[in-house]
């Protein structure tokens, strides 16, 4: 059963990778960058600030940035257990899909995916009361995590799993944040 959902995931990459069109490869490799994304990041702590001042800001900022090294830690560590190729370091792969980067490390499970859905799920709870634009942040994630498919470094199961790690450790982090700012009312 394992061997034909591996089978069903690489075959879906290669459909998914093969989407890709030449004219839009240099958006797809702007778009996988973290660095494109820092306007991004000063809106969150612009947020973050607007919305809950000073001290409560600061918790929520060092909560979100706790969070968020939680899932890489988190990320890293499984990604070092698994040792899952990713697709690009796949021979067999090599003459049938693009590639438009070459990472050498594993592949299972995205870090572009468990980080910007921690990110932004986090984001999401802790500024969802304020206004409820807040939920077009999840625009980033999904462009962040489809990049990966089409620079051909990630399966969909990388992804997937990577975006539901992301939004449990966000989860996790908000209910620590809202603990933590209870308390020092």
């Amino acid at each position: 059963m394992l061997e034909l959902l591996k089978h069903w995931d690489q075959e879906l990459f290669i459909f998914l990778n093969n989407l890709g069109i030449e004219r839009y490869d240099a958006f797809w490799i702007t778009i996988t960058q973290e660095e494109t994304w820092t306007p991004l990041f000063i809106i969150f702590i612009g947020l973050i600030f607007f919305y809950y001042r000073a001290k409560k800001g600061g918790i929520v900022l060092l909560m979100l940035l706790v969070t968020v090294g939680l899932t890489m830690l988190l990320t890293n560590t499984v990604k070092e257990s698994i040792e899952r190729l990713r697709p690009n370091n796949v021979e067999a792969l090599s003459e049938l899909i693009r590639i438009l980067q070459r990472p050498s490390n594993f592949s299972f499970f995205s870090g572009h995916a468990s980080s910007s859905f921690s990110v932004t799920t986090f984001m999401v709870l802790v500024i969802r009361h304020y206004t409820k634009w807040i939920y077009l942040a999840y625009l980033w994630p999904l462009l962040f995590v489809a990049s990966r498919i089409f620079v051909g470094v990630h399966y969909p199961s990388d992804i997937v799993v990577g975006a539901m790690v992301g939004v449990v450790m966000a989860y996790g982090g908000y209910v620590a944040t809202k603990r933590i700012l209870v308390a020092i009312r």
